[in-house]
Protein backbone atom coordinates (compact mmCIF):
# COMPACT_ATOMS: atom_id res chain seq x y z
CA UNK A 1 0.00 0.00 0.00
CA UNK A 2 2.84 2.24 1.12
CA UNK A 3 4.49 1.80 -2.58
CA UNK A 4 1.39 2.20 -4.34
CA UNK A 5 0.68 5.83 -2.63
CA UNK A 6 4.46 6.72 -3.44
CA UNK A 7 3.89 5.61 -6.88
CA UNK A 8 0.66 7.81 -7.53
CA UNK A 9 2.34 10.40 -5.42
CA UNK A 10 4.85 10.14 -8.23
CA UNK A 11 2.47 10.56 -11.39
CA UNK A 12 0.60 13.80 -9.75
CA UNK A 13 4.09 14.61 -9.58
CA UNK A 14 5.11 14.39 -13.23
CA UNK A 15 2.05 15.85 -14.10
CA UNK A 16 2.31 18.94 -12.39
CA UNK A 17 5.80 19.36 -14.03
CA UNK A 18 4.57 18.97 -17.36
CA UNK A 19 1.84 21.58 -17.18
CA UNK A 20 3.91 23.60 -15.29
CA UNK A 21 6.45 23.61 -17.86
CA UNK A 22 4.35 24.74 -20.74
CA UNK A 23 2.83 27.70 -18.95
CA UNK A 24 6.18 28.76 -17.36
CA UNK A 25 7.48 28.93 -21.42
CA UNK A 26 4.47 30.69 -22.79
CA UNK A 27 5.02 33.19 -20.03
CA UNK A 28 8.85 33.59 -20.26
CA UNK A 29 8.79 33.68 -24.27
CA UNK A 30 5.88 36.36 -23.97
CA UNK A 31 8.29 38.70 -21.81
CA UNK A 32 10.78 38.49 -24.32
CA UNK A 33 9.23 39.46 -27.19
CA UNK A 34 7.17 42.09 -24.90
CA UNK A 35 10.53 43.47 -24.16
CA UNK A 36 12.82 42.77 -26.64
CA UNK A 37 14.92 40.88 -24.91
CA UNK A 38 16.42 37.76 -27.09
CA UNK A 39 14.95 34.38 -26.11
CA UNK A 40 18.33 32.77 -25.31
CA UNK A 41 18.89 35.90 -22.38
CA UNK A 42 15.66 34.84 -21.17
CA UNK A 43 16.21 30.98 -21.39
CA UNK A 44 19.56 31.43 -19.80
CA UNK A 45 18.31 33.42 -16.65
CA UNK A 46 14.50 33.59 -15.65
CA UNK A 47 13.83 29.87 -17.06
CA UNK A 48 17.13 27.99 -16.03
CA UNK A 49 16.77 30.10 -12.47
CA UNK A 50 13.01 28.80 -12.56
CA UNK A 51 13.75 24.83 -13.83
CA UNK A 52 17.09 24.87 -11.25
CA UNK A 53 14.91 25.73 -7.78
CA UNK A 54 14.31 21.64 -7.46
CA UNK A 55 17.88 21.41 -7.77
CA UNK A 56 18.79 24.24 -5.24
CA UNK A 57 16.09 23.23 -2.42
CA UNK A 58 16.92 19.50 -2.76
CA UNK A 59 20.85 20.28 -2.42
CA UNK A 60 20.56 22.58 0.09
CA UNK A 61 18.33 20.57 2.31
CA UNK A 62 20.30 17.43 1.54
CA UNK A 63 23.37 18.99 3.16
CA UNK A 64 21.29 20.32 5.95
CA UNK A 65 20.53 16.57 6.56
CA UNK A 66 24.17 15.42 5.89
CA UNK A 67 23.04 13.34 2.98
CA UNK A 68 25.96 15.12 1.28
CA UNK A 69 26.21 12.23 -1.64
CA UNK A 70 22.65 13.44 -2.50
CA UNK A 71 23.75 17.21 -2.45
CA UNK A 72 26.54 16.92 -5.22
CA UNK A 73 25.00 14.01 -6.49
CA UNK A 74 21.49 15.84 -7.24
CA UNK A 75 23.77 18.50 -9.23
CA UNK A 76 26.44 16.28 -10.96
CA UNK A 77 24.00 14.36 -11.94
CA UNK A 78 21.22 16.49 -13.12
CA UNK A 79 23.89 18.12 -15.40
CA UNK A 80 24.74 14.91 -16.92
CA UNK A 81 20.98 14.01 -17.63
CA UNK A 82 20.10 18.18 -18.60
CA UNK A 83 23.10 17.58 -21.50
CA UNK A 84 22.66 13.72 -23.17
CA UNK A 85 18.79 12.81 -22.14
CA UNK A 86 17.33 16.11 -22.00
CA UNK A 87 18.93 17.56 -24.70
CA UNK A 88 19.44 14.06 -26.65
CA UNK A 89 15.72 13.78 -26.53
CA UNK A 90 14.96 16.97 -27.85
CA UNK A 91 16.69 16.55 -29.95
CA UNK A 92 15.46 13.58 -31.06
CA UNK A 93 12.03 15.10 -31.48
CA UNK A 94 13.04 18.25 -33.14
CA UNK A 95 15.98 19.67 -34.48
CA UNK A 96 17.35 22.69 -31.99
CA UNK A 97 18.62 25.36 -33.26
CA UNK A 98 21.92 26.58 -30.83
CA UNK A 99 23.30 30.50 -31.16
CA UNK A 100 26.70 31.45 -31.96
CA UNK A 101 27.41 33.44 -28.56
CA UNK A 102 26.51 30.07 -27.10
CA UNK A 103 28.51 28.00 -28.58
CA UNK A 104 31.97 30.66 -28.68
CA UNK A 105 30.91 31.70 -24.77
CA UNK A 106 28.15 29.43 -23.07
CA UNK A 107 28.65 25.95 -23.63
CA UNK A 108 32.93 26.70 -22.90
CA UNK A 109 32.05 28.51 -19.33
CA UNK A 110 30.22 25.09 -18.54
CA UNK A 111 33.02 23.16 -19.27
CA UNK A 112 34.96 25.53 -17.24
CA UNK A 113 33.18 25.69 -13.90
CA UNK A 114 32.71 21.81 -14.28
CA UNK A 115 36.34 21.52 -14.27
CA UNK A 116 36.35 24.40 -11.21
CA UNK A 117 34.15 22.10 -9.54
CA UNK A 118 36.18 19.22 -10.03
CA UNK A 119 39.03 20.61 -8.81
CA UNK A 120 38.11 22.04 -5.94
CA UNK A 121 36.68 18.58 -4.59
CA UNK A 122 39.53 16.86 -5.59
CA UNK A 123 42.11 18.53 -3.80
CA UNK A 124 40.74 18.17 -0.03
CA UNK A 125 37.50 15.58 -0.73
CA UNK A 126 34.79 18.96 0.21
CA UNK A 127 33.51 22.29 -1.30
CA UNK A 128 34.10 24.55 1.59
CA UNK A 129 33.39 27.83 2.50
CA UNK A 130 36.47 29.59 0.46
CA UNK A 131 35.29 26.98 -2.46
CA UNK A 132 32.05 28.55 -2.30
CA UNK A 133 33.35 32.24 -2.39
CA UNK A 134 34.66 31.58 -5.94
CA UNK A 135 32.00 29.99 -7.33
CA UNK A 136 29.67 32.60 -5.89
CA UNK A 137 32.52 35.22 -7.67
CA UNK A 138 32.34 33.28 -11.40
CA UNK A 139 28.06 33.08 -10.73
CA UNK A 140 28.67 37.12 -10.34
CA UNK A 141 30.86 37.11 -13.69
CA UNK A 142 28.09 35.38 -15.85
CA UNK A 143 25.88 37.64 -14.22
CA UNK A 144 27.24 40.61 -15.38
CA UNK A 145 27.74 38.90 -18.87
CA UNK A 146 24.00 38.09 -19.30
CA UNK A 147 23.03 41.96 -18.30
CA UNK A 148 24.94 43.10 -21.59
CA UNK A 149 23.73 40.45 -23.38
CA UNK A 150 19.78 41.63 -22.66
CA UNK A 151 20.97 45.56 -23.07
CA UNK A 152 22.49 44.80 -27.05
CA UNK A 153 19.12 42.68 -27.14
CA UNK A 154 16.75 45.78 -26.69
CA UNK A 155 18.58 47.49 -29.35
CA UNK A 156 16.90 44.63 -31.59
CA UNK A 157 13.58 45.25 -33.02
CA UNK A 158 10.74 44.31 -30.86
CA UNK A 159 7.99 41.81 -31.54
CA UNK A 160 4.64 42.93 -29.34
CA UNK A 161 2.52 40.54 -27.69
CA UNK A 162 -1.69 40.57 -27.22
CA UNK A 163 -1.32 39.16 -23.63
CA UNK A 164 -0.80 41.84 -21.20
CA UNK A 165 2.56 41.54 -19.07
CA UNK A 166 0.57 41.08 -15.74
CA UNK A 167 -1.06 37.99 -17.46
CA UNK A 168 2.93 37.01 -18.56
CA UNK A 169 4.30 36.85 -15.35
CA UNK A 170 1.25 35.33 -13.67
CA UNK A 171 2.05 32.28 -15.90
CA UNK A 172 5.54 32.48 -15.01
CA UNK A 173 4.77 32.51 -11.37
CA UNK A 174 1.86 29.43 -11.63
CA UNK A 175 4.14 27.31 -14.06
CA UNK A 176 7.43 28.00 -11.51
CA UNK A 177 4.91 27.35 -8.70
CA UNK A 178 4.03 24.12 -10.64
CA UNK A 179 7.57 23.12 -11.53
CA UNK A 180 8.56 23.63 -7.94
CA UNK A 181 6.28 21.94 -6.04
CA UNK A 182 5.93 18.84 -8.62
CA UNK A 183 9.24 18.01 -8.33
CA UNK A 184 9.32 17.94 -4.74
CA UNK A 185 6.51 15.69 -4.68
CA UNK A 186 8.14 13.58 -7.04
CA UNK A 187 11.77 13.39 -6.13
CA UNK A 188 10.04 12.37 -2.43
CA UNK A 189 8.18 9.38 -3.66
CA UNK A 190 10.93 8.57 -6.15
CA UNK A 191 13.72 8.33 -3.28
CA UNK A 192 10.95 6.52 -1.13
CA UNK A 193 10.74 4.05 -3.85
CA UNK A 194 14.49 3.55 -4.23
CA UNK A 195 15.01 3.61 -0.80
CA UNK A 196 12.44 0.51 -0.28
CA UNK A 197 14.19 -1.22 -3.25
CA UNK A 198 17.69 -1.23 -1.46
CA UNK A 199 19.44 1.77 -3.14
CA UNK A 200 22.74 3.63 -2.54
CA UNK A 201 22.22 7.23 -1.70
CA UNK A 202 25.24 7.89 -4.15
CA UNK A 203 23.18 6.21 -6.91
CA UNK A 204 20.02 8.12 -6.06
CA UNK A 205 21.03 11.08 -6.49
CA UNK A 206 22.86 10.71 -9.51
CA UNK A 207 19.98 8.90 -10.66
CA UNK A 208 16.54 9.18 -9.33
CA UNK A 209 17.39 12.39 -7.83
CA UNK A 210 18.72 13.62 -10.61
CA UNK A 211 16.02 12.86 -12.74
CA UNK A 212 13.30 14.49 -10.69
CA UNK A 213 14.64 17.67 -10.15
CA UNK A 214 16.13 18.01 -14.21
CA UNK A 215 12.15 17.00 -15.25
CA UNK A 216 11.55 20.83 -15.07
CA UNK A 217 14.38 21.05 -17.77
CA UNK A 218 13.24 18.43 -19.83
CA UNK A 219 9.59 19.37 -19.74
CA UNK A 220 10.50 23.00 -20.54
CA UNK A 221 12.77 22.45 -23.18
CA UNK A 222 10.60 19.78 -25.47
CA UNK A 223 7.59 22.10 -25.00
CA UNK A 224 10.02 25.01 -25.91
CA UNK A 225 11.74 23.83 -28.89
CA UNK A 226 8.45 22.16 -30.01
CA UNK A 227 6.94 25.34 -29.87
CA UNK A 228 9.54 26.94 -31.65
CA UNK A 229 11.87 28.70 -29.27
CA UNK A 230 14.54 26.64 -29.49
CA UNK A 231 16.88 29.83 -28.09
CA UNK A 232 14.84 28.74 -25.11
CA UNK A 233 15.42 25.15 -25.32
CA UNK A 234 18.91 25.16 -25.45
CA UNK A 235 19.58 28.37 -23.07
CA UNK A 236 17.48 26.84 -20.75
CA UNK A 237 19.95 23.72 -20.10
CA UNK A 238 23.26 25.37 -20.46
CA UNK A 239 21.84 28.30 -18.05
CA UNK A 240 20.84 25.53 -15.80
CA UNK A 241 24.14 23.66 -15.44
CA UNK A 242 26.11 26.88 -15.10
CA UNK A 243 23.39 27.74 -12.11
CA UNK A 244 23.57 23.99 -10.71
CA UNK A 245 27.55 24.62 -9.86
CA UNK A 246 27.65 28.62 -9.05
CA UNK A 247 24.56 29.06 -7.58
CA UNK A 248 23.66 25.75 -5.82
CA UNK A 249 26.60 24.32 -5.24
CA UNK A 250 28.55 27.80 -4.27
CA UNK A 251 25.39 28.75 -1.92
CA UNK A 252 24.71 25.25 -0.64
CA UNK A 253 28.63 25.25 0.34
CA UNK A 254 28.71 29.03 2.10
CA UNK A 255 26.25 27.76 4.24
CA UNK A 256 27.48 24.65 5.32
CA UNK A 257 31.14 22.83 3.88
CA UNK A 258 29.71 20.13 1.59
CA UNK A 259 31.81 16.51 1.62
CA UNK A 260 32.91 15.50 -1.86
CA UNK A 261 33.33 11.64 -2.15
CA UNK A 262 36.16 10.70 -3.67
CA UNK A 263 33.29 8.33 -6.28
CA UNK A 264 32.19 11.75 -7.64
CA UNK A 265 35.91 12.53 -9.59
CA UNK A 266 34.71 9.75 -12.31
CA UNK A 267 30.83 11.59 -12.53
CA UNK A 268 32.20 15.40 -12.46
CA UNK A 269 34.71 13.82 -15.21
CA UNK A 270 31.70 12.52 -16.91
CA UNK A 271 29.77 16.27 -16.55
CA UNK A 272 32.35 17.68 -18.44
CA UNK A 273 32.86 15.22 -21.27
CA UNK A 274 28.65 15.68 -21.64
CA UNK A 275 29.39 19.40 -22.22
CA UNK A 276 32.84 18.59 -24.12
CA UNK A 277 30.33 16.36 -26.75
CA UNK A 278 27.58 18.84 -26.69
CA UNK A 279 29.83 21.60 -27.89
CA UNK A 280 31.42 19.24 -30.50
CA UNK A 281 28.19 18.39 -31.88
CA UNK A 282 26.71 22.01 -32.07
CA UNK A 283 30.07 23.13 -33.36
CA UNK A 284 30.05 23.28 -36.80
CA UNK A 285 26.20 23.32 -37.76
CA UNK A 286 25.36 25.29 -34.88
CA UNK A 287 22.38 22.66 -34.76
CA UNK A 288 22.04 20.03 -32.52
CA UNK A 289 20.34 17.33 -34.88
CA UNK A 290 18.65 13.82 -34.49
CA UNK A 291 22.50 12.29 -34.74
CA UNK A 292 23.82 14.36 -31.88
CA UNK A 293 20.63 13.71 -29.59
CA UNK A 294 20.79 9.99 -30.31
CA UNK A 295 25.04 9.74 -29.53
CA UNK A 296 24.11 11.89 -26.81
CA UNK A 297 21.15 9.06 -25.45
CA UNK A 298 24.00 6.27 -25.90
CA UNK A 299 26.88 7.83 -23.59
CA UNK A 300 23.96 8.43 -21.10
CA UNK A 301 23.20 4.59 -21.35
CA UNK A 302 27.07 3.54 -21.21
CA UNK A 303 26.94 5.80 -18.35
CA UNK A 304 24.27 4.56 -16.81
CA UNK A 305 25.77 0.88 -16.98
CA UNK A 306 28.77 2.04 -15.27
CA UNK A 307 26.49 3.23 -12.35
CA UNK A 308 24.65 -0.37 -12.24
CA UNK A 309 27.87 -2.06 -12.26
CA UNK A 310 29.16 0.36 -8.87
Amino acid sequence: MHMLIELVLLVIGFAMLIKGADIFVEGAAGIAAKFGIPQLVIGLTIVAMGTSAPEAAVSIAAAFKGTADITIGNVVGSNIMNILVILGVTAVIVAVAVQQSTVRYEIPFVILVTIVLLVMGALDGKIGRLDGVILWALFIVYLIYLFLMAKHGREEEETQMDAPVWKLLLFVVIGAALIVIGADVSVDAASEIARVIGLSERFIGLTIVALGTSLPELCTSVVAARKGNADLAIGNIVGSNIFNILFVVGTTALIIPVPFNPAFVIDTAVAIGAAVLLWICVFRKKKLTRPGGILMLAAYAGYFAYLMMK
